[in-house]
Formats: C-alpha cells, structure tokens, sequence
C-alpha cells in the first residue's frame, strides 16, 4: 500500500530545515508519518506541538500514558501507531504479557482496578465517542483534575493520530 501523499524526504525543501531540525531533535528521526504531515507546515508544526505536550509535558505515569495509546491503535486498527509505541511501553516497564493483552476485544483480570477503568474510558472514547458519567467518576479518585484532562488528551489525541495514519495509508513497520 502506497501513502495517499508523497512523503516529503528530509532536506530537500530548504525552507523546511529549521522545521525538520526541530523534529528531528525532538523524536531523533524524521518519521514517515512527519514526512507525510509537513507536507502541510502548520498542520505539521500544531501537530508537534500537541503531542509532544502529550507525550513528553504530562504528569501521566508513562505506563499508563503507553497503554492507552497502545489500547487506542489496536480499537482503531492503526499498525504503525502501535508498532511504533511498543518501545515506550516496553521503557515505561510494561510487561509483554500486558502489551499482548491489549490486543484482546474484552479487557480481563491481567490488569489492574485502575487500568480496567483507564481502558474502559479509552474503548468507550474511542468506539462510542461519549463517556458516561459512571466510566468516570471511576477515574477521579485516583487523578487531579489536570491529570484528567491529560487522560482524555492522551485519548483523544492518539484517536487523532491513528485516524490520520489510516486515512494517508501510514500502516505497518514504523
């Protein structure tokens, strides 16, 4: 499968450096997906912005921050998102066992009260959209309210991502 977009390979638009140089320093590599994104520079440059204050500015354990966003490719069906997040989860000391478990339609007794209730939030938000107030009020004693906010922008964000990645063909190796 070819992307719906033609990559834009690194260094060859000068007026691109400073953008590239950027991300490059940010995440070590400029990735298919930030080849494909900086075809449109601003979209590009908000892109990084928000999911490096997803990914990179939030009080979130990495643990849980990892999982969802492993839980979230796997709902979505978005290979390149969860091929790519493997690692993280793996630095954040997520067993294999876990990441595995994740690929299961129901989520079971291999994880904790407290991830059940994160992935519960995560499958409603991402197949249902609406969360209900039950789903989270599960959540409150155990986040602030600015951790809150970062559990549904780490949802809500990585929706994004995978959904941009399976509209522009971004799938498998990362």
């Amino acid at each position: 499968m070819t992307f719906r977009v033609p990559e834009v390979e690194t260094g060859t638009r000068p007026e691109l450096a400073e953008q590239e140089g950027r991300i490059l320093k940010a995440r070590g590599r400029v990735s298919a997906l930030y080849k494909i994104l900086i075809n449109s520079p601003a979209i590009c440059d908000g892109w990084e912005q928000m999911l490096s204050a997803v990914r990179n500015k939030s009080s979130l354990n990495a643990a849980i921050r990892e999982m969802i966003i492993l839980r979230v490719a796997v709902l979505n069906g978005a290979s390149y998102e969860f091929e790519a997040h493997i690692p993280h989860a793996q630095k954040a000391g997520m067993a294999d066992a876990k990441i595995e478990a994740l690929k299961k339609p129901a989520i079971d007794s291999e994880f904790s009260d407290l991830e059940q209730a994160i992935l519960s939030a995560t499958d409603t938000l991402t197949k249902d959209v609406k969360l209900t107030d039950a789903q989270f009020d599960r959540l409150r004693p155990h986040f602030n309210p600015g951790e809150l906010v970062e559990v549904m922008a780490t949802i809500g964000a990585y929706n994004m991502v995978s959904r941009f990645l399976i509209a522009m063909n971004i799938v498998g190796k990362h």
